[in-house]
């Protein structure tokens, strides 16, 4: 195994990412998956949401990563002498290019009294000009609610963030009552990920005004008629378009990449601060006494972009987003949107997925300190083969839906991927059903829209992946009617 950085020295880097370095595209190549397991065990290296390494055209492997130069030069040197990893930075980091898409300024719903209209609606070629800043996102939220009166809710969150802010949340689709909702998206998890929240509310836009309209919906090549929009509404809809807000206004404002929330209370300057929101669910979430101490499936160091802090849910944006299922307790399809890797992820992601053996779950303690290994046969993470089959169906599906808009590949794979997670939202959403007796089970998703670390998307990509996801939401919803609500 290569030698990680020593602890001092990953501090060191992880701080100079984010107070003088620019962080730069990487991509490291390999003949097989296998040839990456030393590198992602590396936790001080920034992989984005998960690790994931895509097939390429000559039948390798390739695998993204966000690095400062002085950690670009300590990877070539670890593997200077392996010649079947290649590593190569690209040209120029988005930061650095004049074409990424630029962020709203002022207000253009002006407060709730204009409402935001999709790209679904409009003729083919229409783009929309600018990704939402946190105030319009809430705007927003307040134009639909005022557009469509007894159509579409929006409230408050119980959790202030760290900074004092109030999230935001809706519903739509279903009328007034909450135990009538199905479906349930997030976005804007992870501060960076440009866009995902604009993806949420123009798909939302765009049910509603079809709806209305008596029209369907158009993305790019794939088409949905207003049969399959109104069924999609009466399944009902939760949306939490914005998980993260403090991290948000910092990343919009800063231009620095920024990944986690705002909270201090773990360190107050630089990469210290902060806890990755998606490493704060309470599924698994001490890996070190539930996972093999060989992986590292979230980190400990608040310096870490995977930091996963100081107890389960012990983040307020965290406490907001589980609050929606005790609201809503018919809940029974999850998707987290994030970007960016091209990928639509399922459970399990603490380990390979198996169907045989039932003892082998995330609650039984005999496998404490076993799990996580993805190339051994100690450890597999139990998924009844009906619900193994129906998630596969729907990410299956999603992901042909967002090829057929524009011929973009997408891919679906299971969460695990490269390496296992700890403490994400959607593996949380799949264990309640067996960690909480009495709720409703949820299947959970992970839409990675976009390209591999594009976190700054440029306008064009911008107004593609409304696209690609919008035509990806609609695929899922359908494909969760079709396999059942109840």
């Amino acid at each position: 195994m290569k030698q990680f950085l020593p602890a001092a020295a990953a501090v060191a880097l992880q701080i100079t990412a984010c107070l003088a370095e620019e962080l730069l595209p990487v991509q490291i190549r390999a003949p097989t998956v296998a040839h990456f397991s030393d590198i992602v065990a590396n936790n001080t290296l920034d992989f984005g949401c998960r690790p994931i390494a895509h097939p390429t055209s000559d039948g390798k492997f390739q695998l993204q990563a966000l690095l400062t130069r002085d950690q670009i030069s300590w990877l070539h040197g670890e593997y200077s002498s392996d010649e079947s990893i290649t590593i190569q930075e690209t040209v120029l980091s988005k930061r650095q290019t004049s074409g990424q898409a630029p962020i709203g300024t002022g207000d253009r719903f002006s407060g709730g009294s204009v409402a935001p209209s999709g790209l679904g609606t409009k003729a083919s070629g229409t783009t929309i000009a600018s990704i939402l800043n946190v105030n319009e996102i809430n705007s927003a939220i307040t134009g639909l609610a005022n557009a469509y009166p007894g159509a579409f809710f929006k409230y408050n969150l119980p959790y202030t963030t760290f900074q004092g802010r109030t999230a935001v949340a809706a519903y739509t689709g279903a009328g007034s009552d909450t135990s009538k909702y199905r479906l349930y998206l997030s976005a804007g998890m992870h501060a960076r990920e440009r866009g995902g929240p604009d993806n949420l509310i123009y798909w939302v836009s765009d049910l509603l005004a079809a709806n209305k309209s008596g029209s369907g919906l158009t993305y790019g090549s794939k088409s949905y008629t207003n049969a399959q929009v109104k069924s999609v509404l009466n399944a009902g809809i939760v949306l939490f378009p914005l998980v993260n807000p403090d991290g948000v206004v910092y990343d919009q404002s800063s231009g620095s990449l920024w990944r986690k929330n705002r909270n201090t209370r773990s360190g107050t300057s630089g990469s210290s601060i902060g806890v990755d929101l998606n490493r704060n669910f309470n599924f698994l979430w001490n890996f070190r006494k539930y996972f093999s101490s060989s992986v590292s499936p979230a980190s400990t160091s608040p310096s870490s972009e995977a930091f996963y802090g100081t107890a389960a849910e012990s983040e307020q944006e965290t406490k907001n987003h589980v609050s929606v299922y005790d609201k809503f307790p018919g809940i029974r399809w999850f998707m987290d949107i994030h970007s960016a890797a091209g990928t639509i992820l399922y459970s399990w992601g603490d380990d390979v997925n198996q169907s045989t053996d039932p003892k082998q779950n995330f609650l039984n303690a005999t496998y404490d300190g076993k799990r996580g290994v993805t190339g051994d046969s100690t450890y597999k993470e139990y998924i009844p083969s009906a619900d193994a089959t129906a998630i596969k169906r729907a990410a299956d599906a999603t992901v042909a839906s967002m090829r057929a808009v524009g011929s973009r590949d997408y891919i679906s794979q299971q969460s695990v991927g490269l390496y296992p997670t700890s403490g994400a939202s959607d593996d949380y959403a799949f264990s309640r059903f067996w960690a909480k007796p009495g709720v409703n089970k949820v299947y959970g998703f992970t839409m990675e829209f976009g390209y591999a670390t594009n976190f700054y998307p440029t306008i064009t990509e911008f107004n593609r992946n409304i696209l690609d996801t919008n035509a990806g939401f609609m695929e899922w919803a359908l494909t969760a009617i079709s396999v059942g609500l109840q």
